[in-house]
């Protein structure tokens, strides 16, 4: 069942000899439960596909349709409301409120709509998370890998139909960024939640059932996986410099992993090809 279509996507910044064409034609759909990877080189017009997906813009021409709802049709107040309750968005800098501890930072857009937080879930979401212990920290008292996941917590609060992460690794090291990564498989198996991932990153994008390649504002490529299996490949460097080994990393039917290297290739790119 498709949760989300993506229809003649079009954004174009500016006018006349100036205007950029961000994103051009763009058109997918989306099988609620998925868990996809969008990839592309820097200025691509991934994010924007992104911001454009969650109700953050509008698009110069066509629309999005979330459970078959014209996103676009509805008011900014409205498109406020929606980023609240219906996806949860998830930024590489976190975004977390300095004076509000973990708890209050997980839980703000259920208070912001005047509703009773559902203690069950936040529970589960800290245990879930590895935050339990940790429910009074400010932002400031957290590391980077901790402050993420309180900003996955906050996407997850609402039990959104659709999860949008833009880059959420790419202010993380090696351990913390295959660490976050598997808490969204685990959210989008265990919990059945679909999730799109913007990322350059080759290891992500071998962990999604699908990948969308965009290149100068347009879809150029979108590579189905039916299943992935689990195999141990060479994580990228730390910041100590030297590479390890993770015992989880992802690789799906069809691609290689060389036995030198053991680093992974999806079928029609290089592994430095993926941005």
């Amino acid at each position: 069942m498709n949760i989300l279509s993506v229809e003649h996507l079009t954004k174009v910044y500016g006018t006349g000899a100036t205007a950029v064409r961000a994103l051009d034609d763009v058109s997918f759909t989306v099988e609620a439960g998925e868990f996809i990877a969008i990839i592309g080189s820097s200025g691509s017009g991934k994010s924007t596909l992104l911001h454009l997906m969650g109700g953050v813009d509008r698009p110069t021409s066509g629309t999005v349709r979330l459970q078959g709802q014209d996103i676009f049709a509805r008011s900014d107040e409205e498109l406020a409301v929606f980023r609240r309750r219906e996806v949860g968005l998830v930024y590489q800098f976190y975004n977390l409120i300095p004076i509000l501890d973990v708890v209050e930072n997980m839980t703000l857009p259920v208070r912001m709509d005047g509703r009773d937080v559902n203690e069950k879930r936040l529970k589960m979401l800290l245990r879930s998370l590895g935050l339990t212990g940790r429910e009074h920290y400010l932002p400031n008292q957290l590391s980077g890998g901790q402050q993420q996941r309180v900003a996955i917590g906050r996407a997850l609060m609402n039990a959104p139909a659709v999860v949008l992460a833009d880059e959420p690794t790419g202010n993380l090291d090696s351990k913390n960024s295959a660490e976050i990564m598997q808490l969204l498989r685990d959210s989008n198996r265990q919990l059945k939640q679909t999730l799109i991932v913007i990322t350059h990153d080759e290891d992500i994008a071998l962990m999604a059932d699908r990948v969308l390649a965009i290149e100068d504002g347009r879809l150029v490529r979108d590579e189905r996986r039916r299943e992935v299996r689990t195999v141990s490949v060479r994580s990228k460097a730390g910041r100590g410099g030297a590479a390890h080994n993770a015992a989880h990393e992802t690789v799906v039917p069809g691609t290689s992993v060389s036995p030198a290297a053991h680093e992974t290739v999806v079928p029609g790119t290089s592994v430095s090809g993926v941005r």
